[in-house]
């Protein structure tokens, strides 16, 4: 089922202060041009990267309930996953480079969840990007522009130097710099920065975030089921756990054409 949202802007962040760790409504990446004056979701030129705030006439549609298969839609972009593809239960988690939460998440929990449950074969994760503000949009480029093996070690750089490159006005210079350590020359930032392709492709990693019902970061789906909230490890443990008790089958990809 599929509703559509109406809220004002102001109402929005409210609720995404308190339900999600970082709020998503205001968001952009400094490769991205601004969308034309009252495009929407439902208009040719919706930039879901865009600064400017949303309105009721400018709602999107969400989906209510999203079935596990809507959940485990993939689009063009490879899904960045972690952990055996057959294991019971798949914990997804939409992230922004430049979310304090998920900077706590990856440092405190992130470990015990490697060692307990993917290295296990109990869990398998899988990241997507949702940047907020344009110093994320543009750090999310320059994460998928190293390869696909240094993904998760230039995703904890990010996480771990977030004083160094983020700030109100976008440092490309810092953010390469971080980029670099993960084996991104120069060249190959450069041509990532201006690459349209994947800037079109992150957006509709987003974007479909959003019509899952995804507000801010982090927020989680757990085999299918939105988490609007910063979770522990003793919150995740107490919602896998069961799952795995259970002897439930793991959630399968589809992909979108």
């Amino acid at each position: 089922m599929i509703v559509r949202r109406g809220m004002t802007a102001a109402v929005v962040a409210a609720l995404s202060g308190i339900l999600a760790g970082c709020s998503g409504d205001s968001l952009s990446t400094a490769t991205l041009t601004s969308p034309p004056s009252g495009a929407t979701a439902d208009k040719p030129g919706f930039n879901p990267f865009s600064t400017e705030p949303e309105t009721a006439s400018g709602g999107r549609e969400v989906i209510l309930n999203p079935t596990v298969a809507e959940v485990m839609q993939q689009g063009d972009l490879p899904e960045m996953s972690w952990g055996s593809p057959n294991a019971p239960v798949t914990l997804i988690k939409y992230m922004s480079l430049t979310c304090p939460h998920c900077k706590r998440f990856h440092a405190e929990v992130y470990p015990v969840l490697k060692r307990d449950y993917i290295d296990t074969g109990k869990v398998r994760f899988i990241m997507r990007e949702f940047p907020i503000g344009k110093s994320s949009g543009t750090a999310t480029v320059a994460l998928r522009c190293a390869s696909p093996d240094k993904y998760l070690d230039l995703y904890g750089r990010f996480m771990n130097q977030q004083a160094q490159w983020v700030s109100q006005e976008v440092r490309t210079d810092a953010i390469f710099r971080v980029a670099a350590q993960a084996g991104v020359s120069q060249e190959q930032f450069n041509a990532c920065m201006s690459n349209q392709t994947l800037v079109s492709q992150l957006n509709a990693v987003k974007e479909r975030g959003r019509k899952l019902g995804v507000i801010g970061t982090p927020n989680f789906f757990v085999n299918g089921k939105l988490v609007k909230s910063t979770v522990g490890i003793a919150e995740l443990k107490a919602m896998i756990d069961p799952i795995i008790a259970g002897g439930a089958t793991a959630p399968v990809a589809s992909r979108t054409n």
